[in-house]
């Protein structure tokens, strides 16, 4: 589908100020007030973000309840249990608070719910399991927000539950003892964008405070919460900027063993970490362990001393991610050959595809796949026993967790946020909802939303590529959404030498672009499709992100490539 190029608008104005106050150069300026940096002062915060300057923690809600609870808990040497979701975000929230409490010097344990078995949030086994260590209080790490049921249940048992969450909650909340989650529709914490490990950090920072405890004790463990915040995809901005920024350093610094061992099993050992590299290399592995098995084991080498015991973990979450890619590419060619032969995508705004051979595991995965492919909100659905549980991605002008309280009568139960979410379904209720789910798309969705658009920063000449504006560049990170990786255009360049294909599955494209004396490398991965273009020996224009590329101890600067047109 050929897609829009779209220069994001900024007041020229507001350009002009920003190259006279800083003495930059046009491109500059336009990224700049592209992220709302038009003064010094904006300039220290966003260049010079310290840990100083994250919210006070008491400003959540029910955060002085939750922390007198907890040192209550370890005052009277009770034992704790953590229970966390089995993604990227629970798993490391959970490590987070595991390490923090055994600094503390509480008897902390965790549990991490099986995918298949306990299906998403928290489960009765896991209450049992707390039930049976003899822990009187659970908190649990990006999940229980609807777990009202669950959480009657622990109150029956005499386990107190402190659900920490960042998940849309219902208008009635469960009976915990405490509910901290800055989406409650009541609570004042001045930022709404903490993954559910970002909040669990904060409970951490908040006990460091009121005990008047070094809060080192919480921040060594910022690289958890740093990739529990790229995975999540959640907002790289206000004080995810800061809690990243530091988690990075911490990462590349190597203070985990864990850690280091999938930087190892990733061939990223002697590489810069950066957001996407966590998000593309090593929240995959981490994902692979409870999607395909036993999703403790993410917490068990994320908290690892040993490192031997670490690297056996860490290959066996790579052969697990292997698999799970394996799997991954089969039941997307199945979608695709079902949306080929059973959509009408001419008239309908939304995809719902069922499949009782599918692994319920990759499901999220496939939608995300799907959405890209075609650019719509897309339900992947796995079914057995009679019941399917599916996995949601939108696009950024529907709202899917809101869709599904529209369809909530269908529903056995849903969770998640407006560009992803979860349900689970009777089997035959399923053409049921597809119909709701397709005909509310088609009412809130107009055509020209289905066109996949890129939105660039602005256009560059290639000459304008230089160790100056690398540097700048590299200033403006941690990237991620809120902070994108600033986009660019490139016109009227020239094909130079031979294009090759590359990968595994060779859909992977790689050339040089030249103009007048200046010449790059660019790559461009999973745009086969493309390939013909740069055969035409015609100018081209391209849509591009600046990278770098590593190879036999060398790096070079890459353009790598979002879209091609002909010049």
């Amino acid at each position: 589908m050929e897609k829009n190029w779209i220069i994001k608008p900024a007041p020229p104005e507001a350009i002009s100020e920003i190259q006279k106050e800083f003495k930059l150069p046009e491109i500059y300026a336009r990224i700049m007030a592209l992220r709302g940096i038009s003064s010094r002062a904006d300039s220290r915060n966003f260049f010079f973000a310290d840990m100083t300057q994250l919210h006070d923690p008491f400003l959540m809600k029910n955060m002085d309840r939750a922390v007198e609870k907890v040192l209550t808990a370890i005052d009277s040497k009770k034992s704790v249990l953590i229970f966390g979701d089995y993604d990227v975000d629970g798993t490391t929230g959970t490590s987070m608070l595991y390490l923090f409490f055994k600094a503390l010097y509480v008897d902390v344990h965790f549990y991490i719910p099986s995918r298949e078995i306990e299906g998403y949030g928290v489960s009765i086994q896991g209450i049992d399991y707390a039930h049976s260590i003899g822990a009187t209080l659970m908190i649990t790490c990006d999940c229980g927000i609807n777990a009202f049921h669950q959480v009657e249940y622990a109150n029956s048992l005499g386990i107190e539950v402190i659900i920490t969450d960042h998940h849309k909650p219902d208008k009635k909340l469960p009976d915990a003892f405490a509910i901290l989650n800055p989406n409650q529709t009541d609570c004042s914490y001045p930022f709404k964008g903490l993954c559910g490990a970002g909040v669990a950090f904060k409970l951490a920072l908040a006990i460091c405070e009121k005990r008047s405890l070094d809060p080192q004790i919480a921040w060594k463990h910022a690289d958890l919460i740093a990739l529990g915040t790229a995975a999540d995809l959640v907002p790289i901005t206000d004080e995810n900027r800061i809690i990243v920024s530091y988690g990075l350093k911490l990462i590349q610094e190597g203070h985990k063993v864990g850690f280091q061992s999938l930087l190892k099993t990733s061939g990223m050992k002697d590489t810069t970490i950066n957001v996407g590299k966590l998000v593309f290399w090593i929240a995959p592995k981490i994902n692979a362990a409870g999607r395909l098995g036993d999703a403790a084991r993410a917490v068990k080498l994320l908290t690892s001393d040993n490192p031997v015991y670490a690297m056996k973990l860490a290959k066996e979450l790579e052969r697990e991610n292997i698999r799970r890619q394996d799997i991954t590419r089969q039941v997307v060619d199945e979608a695709v050959l079902m949306i080929n032969t059973e959509c009408n995508l001419e008239n309908d705004h939304a995809i719902v595809l069922a499949n009782d051979r599918w692994h319920q595991g990759v499901i999220g995965i496939v939608a995300s796949r799907i959405r890209e492919l075609y650019n719509r909100p897309v339900f992947i659905i796995s079914v057995e026993n009679g019941i399917g549980k599916g996995s949601g991605r939108s696009i950024s002008s529907f709202d899917l967790y809101d869709t599904l309280n529209s369809c909530e009568d269908l529903l056995i139960g849903f969770g998640g946020h407006p560009i992803a979410a979860g349900l689970s379904v009777e089997e035959d209720k399923i053409d049921e909802f597809r119909r709701r789910f397709i005909q509310l798309a088609n009412q809130n969705i107009n055509k020209e939303k289905l066109v996949p658009h890129i939105y660039v920063d602005g256009e560059l000449a290639i000459s304008q590529i230089d160790g100056r504006f690398i540097k700048f560049l590299e200033s403006m990170s941690p990237y991620g959404p809120g902070n994108m990786r600033p986009k660019f255009i490139c016109r009227k360049l020239q094909v130079n030498g031979m294009p090759r294909v590359l990968g595994k599955d060779r859909d992977t494209i790689k050339f040089n672009v030249k103009s007048g004396r200046g010449e790059f490398e660019a790559i461009g991965f999973k745009m086969i499709d493309q390939f013909e273009k740069l055969l035409l020996n015609r100018p081209i224009d391209i849509a591009f992100e600046i990278g770098e590329n590593h190879w036999n101890g060398s790096t070079t600067i890459q353009l790598e490539v979002k879209d091609i047109k002909l010049g």
